[in-house]
C-alpha cells in the first residue's frame, strides 16, 4: 500500500470538542447553538489540537480530495461521508498585470470566483454548515442572505436532498434572484433590509426548528471560512503571507482566515509570522471601516446604502472581532465609493480577466487605495481575497463598459469600426496620461 493510499483510508476522527463563547470561554455542548447565554457573545468552535497535530501532516492533506474537504481534520464535522460538491482548492493566480499597473512585486489574488458550485466563497461555509446540519438531525435548513448564501444553501441543499426555504431583501440583484430559483427552493422576498431579514429569520428559528446556515448552525458554518487561510498556505508552499486584503460584511471571513492561518502555525503545518489583515468595505455601509478609522472599540450599525449588496450588513455581528485583527496586525480598514467599487471590477476585468462582483470590487479599490497612500510594501507578499463572480450582479456595471461596434456584413464597414475604434482609444489614452 502507498503513503497516499494508507492517509486517504484511515478512519476519521472528529477532533471537534464544545462551543466556547468568545468572550469569557464559557464552554456549550456541539448543538445548534451561538449565542453565549451568559454574554450574548458568540460561540466558536473549538478543537483537540494534540490530536490534530499528532494525526495530520502535509502528506496527510495532500493524499485528501481536492477540495474544503482535504482539511477535514480541521473542520467540524463527525461524517466519513461530508457533503462534497468540489467546493474548494480554487486557484491562487500570481498578478503580472494588475501587480504592475498597482507597482507591487509580489500579489497573488485568490479566485473564489470560480468556486463550485455557486461561484462564491459561500459554498465552503454551507457545505460544512448543511453536513452538520444533517448530522445534527436537521430536515428542512434555511438562511438569512444578500445573495450568494442562498444561491449555495439553495444548491448544496437541492445535492444533499434537504428540504429548503431561504430569505432575502426584496430588492436583491436578478442573477442572483435568478441563481437560488432555479434549485427549487421556497424564496421569501422580504421587503426591508439585510439586517431586517436577519431578524425575522430568527423568529422563524425560533418558531419553527429549522436549521439556519447563519444563525443556530453560524458556529459550524464560519469554521468553512478557515479554508480560505489553509488554501493560500498550502499553495504559496505552506508558507504565510506577509498581508492580505478581504472583504468585509459581518466581519466572520476575515476572523475566519486569521483563525486558519493561526491553526495551521499551531499544529506545526507552517512557521508562525506576522501577517498583516486589512478590510473592505463600501461607503455605503462601512460601519466597520469607521469604527477603525475613528479609533473605537465598537461598531455602530448604519443603514446600508451601496451597490455592494453582498457586503452591505448594516449590524456586522463579528465587526469587533475584526477590528481587533487589523489593529493587532498592523492592517487597516478602508472604504470606497461606489464609484471606485465599478472602477475596481473593470480594473480586475481588463488586467487578469477575471470578472467579481461588487465585494471583489470593494476589495480591489481598497487594495489600490491602501497602496496610493503607501499602505502596502511594494515587496510584500499580498493576497487579495476575490470572493464571488461578476456573473451575478451585472447590474452595477452596466451603463459603465463599452457597447458593442455594430457593423455591416462588409469588409469597409468593419474597417470603419475598427478605425473609429482605435481613435477612441488613443483619445481615451491622451486622457489618462493628462
Amino acid at each position: 500500500m502507498t503513503l497516499a493510499t494508507d492517509l486517504q483510508t484511515r478512519k476519521f476522527t472528529p477532533t471537534f470538542t464544545r462551543l466556547v463563547s468568545k468572550e469569557g470561554g464559557t464552554s456549550y455542548p456541539l448543538k445548534a447553538l451561538n449565542i453565549c447565554e451568559e454574554t450574548f457573545a458568540p460561540l466558536e468552535v473549538d478543537y483537540d489540537y494534540d490530536l490534530i497535530r499528532r494525526t495530520v501532516t502535509r502528506e496527510s492533506i495532500q493524499a485528501g480530495p481536492n477540495s474544503i474537504w482535504r482539511y477535514r481534520s480541521f473542520l467540524p464535522v463527525e461524517s466519513e461521508n461530508p457533503i462534497d460538491v468540489g467546493t474548494g482548492m480554487t486557484p491562487l493566480v500570481k498578478s503580472n498585470r494588475l501587480a504592475r499597473r498597482l507597482g507591487l512585486k509580489n500579489l497573488y489574488i485568490k479566485n473564489d470566483a470560480v468556486n463550485m458550485p455557486t461561484l462564491s466563497f459561500k459554498d465552503r461555509v454551507v457545505s460544512v454548515a448543511l453536513t452538520r446540519a444533517r448530522e445534527l438531525g436537521f430536515t428542512t435548513v434555511s438562511c438569512a442572505s444578500t445573495g450568494n448564501l442562498a444561491n449555495s444553501t439553495a444548491a448544496i441543499a437541492a445535492h444533499a436532498g434537504l428540504d429548503c426555504c431561504v430569505f432575502i431583501p426584496a430588492d436583491l440583484e436578478a442573477g442572483k434572484v435568478l441563481g437560488t430559483l432555479i434549485y427549487n427552493p421556497t424564496v421569501m422576498a422580504v421587503k426591508g433590509n439585510y439586517d431586517q431579514v436577519n431578524r425575522l429569520c430568527s423568529e422563524v428559528g425560533n418558531t419553527y426548528g429549522w436549521g439556519f446556515v447563519n444563525i443556530n448552525l453560524r458556529p459550524y458554518y464560519s469554521e468553512g471560512s478557515k479554508t480560505l487561510g489553509f488554501e493560500v498556505a498550502e499553495q504559496l508552499g505552506w508558507k504565510l503571507p506577509d498581508h492580505i486584503v478581504a472583504p468585509l460584511a459581518s466581519g466572520s471571513l476575515f476572523t475566519k482566515i486569521y483563525k486558519g492561518f493561526q491553526e495551521f502555525v499551531k499544529v506545526g503545518l507552517v512557521e508562525g509570522k506576522d501577517v498583516r489583515f486589512s478590510g473592505a468595505q463600501a461607503e455605503g455601509c462601512s460601519p466597520i471601516a469607521k469604527a477603525f478609522q475613528e479609533g473605537r472599540d465598537f461598531v455602530a450599525p448604519v443603514k446600508p446604502d451601496t451597490i455592494a449588496k453582498s457586503i452591505a450588513i448594516g449590524n456586522p455581528a463579528d465587526g469587533i472581532y475584526a477590528l481587533e485583527i487589523a489593529r493587532k496586525t498592523n492592517g487597516n480598514i478602508e472604504s470606497v465609493t461606489d464609484a471606485e467599487i465599478i472602477e475596481g471590477i473593470k480594473l480586475l476585468a481588463e488586467t487578469e480577466g477575471i470578472f467579481t462582483e461588487t465585494a471583489g470590487g470593494t476589495t480591489i479599490a481598497v487594495l489600490k487605495k491602501l497602496v496610493e497612500a503607501g499602505k502596502i510594501d511594494p515587496e510584500e507578499t499580498t493576497v487579495v481575497y476575490i470572493t464571488g463572480n461578476g456573473l451575478k450582479t451585472q447590474e452595477a456595471v452596466q451603463g459603465y463598459i463599452g457597447e458593442p461596434l455594430l457593423i455591416e456584413p462588409k469588409l469597409d464597414s468593419f474597417e470603419r469600426a475598427l478605425e473609429r475604434s482605435r481613435t477612441l482609444e488613443r483619445l481615451e489614452w491622451q486622457q489618462v496620461l493628462v
